[in-house]
């Protein structure tokens, strides 16, 4: 079969708004900036986003009688999430592991210390003996009630997991999140680095499942310690773990593909052949990008988005915008390309992609609409967040009860507290955003939509034209 070099990839069918030039760097301080408007717990004095005030002061206290506070709101509601928290801290951490170098210092600071917002937090929740404390907050009871985290009265039932009773997926993404997270430390905090197995387990090395989870979390247990035990493990557990599934997806529920690009590191980089499974399937998510590629599956809409139905699409566009960045650069290092059958696609053919979802995210679409808050000239200004479209403490500095806030809710006026950063679910598949507080699937922003983003903005704040 006759083999053509990929140099540039046709995706985009529906006349767009193109920006003369994007200001990356405006956008990864945007896009870092984000998470202090999801903090829980006690605020610093520097903190930036001053709409918000101190919340979730008293987590943990009922029932289990320990200290829970701090840690992220994953979305735009109360509700602390382990799973995703934990999810989005691996990749606040892959961020700057990957392209903390490219980071100006003062925004390598800023996501250093989101990234320990977060383990601080983390690390809370593995501190009793055999348990892992998994949530905070009754989502139901949260859900039905529209105010801001400082007002919260709903109940703050705490969710834990003790053994022997399986938590595979949580314990293993806390696992990956505090491995990733000392390797982002190492460069200014040595002593992160040390005693990581003894900080995952048992939660992690004690139970047992078969979840990619469990891969993802020995992988970057692996990375970070050099431990040939966690090699073996990934060598001899990839099968029945399910690592040869071509799952063309990556996100907080699925791990997949940022699995086999993270142990094809090992592959590309350090000749670990036996690994060669990960990679082979690596190739396979990146050939099923490519619009031209006999084996793409990747549905794009009409503006040239990657796109997945379910909600909050962006969560999937940032996430694989960041391994198309990452992968590039494992191949690049060693002058590898991907072969796609019918097509031969060079790390730059990579970044392209990514470059258009980047730049469509920031305003190059239909709607010539930004959809990270704060950035550009239109933005959306009915985001599905409570704290943003409730007035704050300061203007507003009577209590506001679960039911008080529906007005805000049901309102059509912009959100009074501009949250500056907040990437929102996105358009749908005809690429067109109504602007709605209620369509959350739409308009909701998420820490896991974020984080990925702030590697990918770094990596084209450094490199703004691709050549």
């Amino acid at each position: 079969m006759k083999l053509h070099f990929l140099l540039f990839i046709p995706i985009i069918f529906l006349p767009l708004v193109h920006s003369t030039h994007h200001d990356y760097s405006d956008a990864l301080s945007k896009s870092i900036l984000f998470f202090e408007g999801q903090r829980s717990g006690v605020l610093p004095r520097d903190q930036r986003m001053q709409w918000r005030a101190d919340s979730g002061l008293s987590d943990g206290r009922s029932i289990y009688d320990t200290d829970l506070t701090g840690g992220y709101y994953d979305a735009g509601d109360n509700v602390k999430f382990g799973f995703p928290m934990a999810f989005t801290t691996t990749m606040l951490a892959w961020s700057v592991i990957e392209f903390g170098e490219l980071m100006p210092p003062n925004e390598l600071r800023n996501a250093l210390v989101a990234i320990r917002w977060a383990t601080d937090y983390l690390l809370k929740t593995i501190s009793q003996p055999n348990r892992i404390f998994v949530q905070v907050g009754d989502p139901y009871m949260d859900h039905n009630c529209w105010e801001r985290p400082e007002d919260m009265d709903t109940a703050r039932t705490v969710y834990a997991v003790d053994a022997p009773s399986p938590a595979s997926e949580v314990a293993a993404e806390t696992a990956a999140a505090l491995a990733a997270s000392s390797m982002a430390f190492r460069s200014v905090d040595p002593c992160d680095n040390a005693h990581i197995r003894d900080g995952v387990c048992p939660f992690y090395c004690d139970f047992s499942g078969y979840q990619d989870e469990l891969l993802w979390g020995a992988a970057w247990l692996r990375r970070a310690s050099q431990d040939n035990s966690f090699l073996n493990y990934i060598e001899k557990n990839g099968k029945t773990l399910g690592a040869d599934d071509n799952i063309n997806e990556f996100g907080w529920d699925n791990k997949h593909a940022g699995l086999n690009v993270l142990v094809s590191k090992e592959v590309i980089e350090g000749n670990m052949y036996n690994l060669q499974s990960y990679k082979a399937s690596a190739d396979s998510f990146m050939c099923s990008l490519i619009p031209d590629s006999s084996s793409s599956h990747i549905d794009y809409t009409p503006g040239g988005l990657i796109y997945k139905p379910g909600g909050s699409n962006l969560q999937h566009t940032t996430t694989i915008s960041f391994l198309l960045l990452v992968y590039a650069n494992y191949l690049e290092r060693t002058s590898q390309t991907v072969n796609c059958g019918n097509l031969i696609v060079s790390p730059l053919s990579l970044r392209t992609i990514a470059k258009k979802q980047v730049d469509y995210i920031l305003g190059d679409n239909p709607m010539g609409l930004s959809y990270m808050v704060g950035y550009g000239n239109q933005f959306p200004q009915r985001i599905h967040h409570r704290g943003s479209s409730l007035p704050s403490l300061k203007d507003h500095p009577e209590f506001i009860a679960c039911k008080e806030g529906s007005d805000y809710f049901n309102s059509t006026n912009p959100n009074p507290n501009v949250f500056v950063g907040a990437i929102v679910g996105g358009p749908g598949e005809d690429d067109v955003y109504g602007d709605d507080r209620a369509d959350f699937k739409k308009s909701e922003p998420t820490t896991y939509i974020n984080a990925p983003f702030v590697g990918v903005l770094a990596f084209f704040a450094a490199n703004p034209n691709l050549s």
